[in-house]
């Protein structure tokens, strides 16, 4: 059986810089439910990974470089990521014993999110979103 993906690849990759990469991805893969695409470390640093969200786009992130050119302040980020069923990725977050900032309810513009702090302090929302369509 052959399986042919339709959707586009990402062309928008969000990224993030982290104190402590390997944690910050363990929790984006075992808690958020990311897939570890590829990892390249030397020990505890990480110079560069992609995580792919498995309903489509993806994010990239490494160690915490001060004074690097491309160097952003770890947790100050926040990423709204599409998922068919929130309430079901809730339900995943909170029995792991995340921090949830928001619980999981209707916003008045029809979507259905909540939100979770990353150990990092970054913040994540999830719902089912799509963005408006293209005209």
């Amino acid at each position: 059986m052959t399986t042919t993906n339709t959707r586009p690849a990402p062309t928008v990759w969000a990224t993030l810089q982290a104190h402590d990469a390997p944690a910050l991805i363990d929790f984006l893969v075992n808690v958020l439910g990311f897939i570890r695409t590829a990892a390249y470390t030397d020990g505890d640093q990480v110079a560069h990974a992609q995580l792919d969200w498995p309903e489509g786009g993806g994010i990239m992130l490494g160690s915490y470089k001060p004074g690097n050119d491309w160097s952003r302040q770890p947790g100050t980020a926040g990423m709204y990521v599409v998922t068919e069923d929130p309430d079901a990725l809730c339900e995943r977050v909170r029995a792991a014993g995340a921090d949830i900032f928001r619980e999981i309810g209707d916003q008045e513009y029809g979507n259905r999110e909540f939100g979770v702090r990353d150990p990092e302090g970054n913040l994540w929302s999830f719902g089912h979103y799509r963005g408006e369509p293209r005209p």
